[in-house]
């Protein structure tokens, strides 16, 4: 904007000028990426509804190649399912039993790590922060993508009640995932007998405590059904995104994984995809 770079331009102290200037130039490059990811998916949404690229180009007054670019280059709609601008991935810290430090364990951290490859396919920025030893996290933030179950946080636990229809629950085998709708309860193999490599997680979209928007919300019965997840996400997000968008919703995830590596093999929904203003 004209008047920014204004204010920015008569900044006196030449250290201060630049540490302004290149935090502007970040923001309307996040700023640029956006707004490029809108008119994609408008020019989809459109299509979508029966309109040619013909009518499309004649209506928004450009041409009918300018519409056929845009359609193929810039960052995919989709990506929005993650967040916009900057999200922030946020894992659980754990106690080192051998010292007083805290650490991340590997298989959060890998997890993590996928999230943040994928995110940056959509050209979102990408931080970290972490739940702290006592499950401690300030939900009440933007772009949140948070990998942590119940157990780990009590406001992560507050949250997960949120749900109008999964519930996370714990008995004497261990933890399990409710559909309160079907009346059908989800387990891990890890907790069969014999052991089978199979783990439940749980995907959804939840509200933040100051019900100032919303948060993306990972977790898995075991780390394999985490990793599970964020495989389901990396595979089909353009299916999630069309069928829930931005709003809130839930839904359990089943990962089949290898035994050795741990990777996951196949993933698919064990319920619908719930989506929570309409289920209220």
């Amino acid at each position: 904007m004209p008047g920014e770079f204004e204010r920015i331009a008569q900044i006196e102290d030449p250290y201060e000028l630049l540490r302004a200037a290149t935090e502007r130039l970040a923001e309307a490059q996040q700023e640029v990426t956006e707004l490029a990811r809108l008119r994609r998916r408008l020019i989809q949404e459109l299509h979508a509804q029966g309109l040619s690229y013909a009518q499309i180009a004649s209506a928004a007054g450009l041409s009918r190649g300018r519409i056929h670019q845009i359609r193929h280059t810039g960052p995919a709609p989709e990506g929005a399912f993650l967040g916009s601008g900057e999200v922030t991935v946020v894992t659980p810290l754990r106690p080192d039993p051998a010292s007083d430090r805290t650490y991340v364990a590997l298989d959060d951290l890998t997890t993590g790590k996928r999230l943040e490859e994928l995110a940056r396919t959509f050209d979102l920025s990408v931080s970290y922060d972490h739940v702290s030893l006592s499950g401690e996290i300030d939900l009440n933030r933007a772009g949140l993508l948070v990998i942590c179950g119940p157990r780990m946080s009590p406001a992560m636990h507050e949250a997960y009640g949120k749900d109008p229809v999964l519930e996370w629950e714990r008995d004497e085998v261990g933890w399990l995932l409710r559909d309160t709708r079907a009346g059908q309860e989800f387990r891990s193999g890890q907790e069969e007998d014999p052991v089978r490599p199979y783990d439940v997680g749980y995907l959804g979209r939840l509200p933040r405590p100051d019900g100032k928007g919303s948060f993306l919300a990972i977790a898995g019965i075991h780390p394999e059904g985490s990793l599970g997840v964020v495989h389901l996400l990396t595979t089909d997000i353009g299916s999630l995104w069309g069928q829930v968008g931005g709003d809130r919703f839930s839904v359990v995830v089943g990962t089949e994984y290898d035994p050795n590596t741990h990777e996951p093999v196949r993933t698919e929904l064990l319920t619908p995809l719930y989506r929570h203003d309409e289920a209220a």
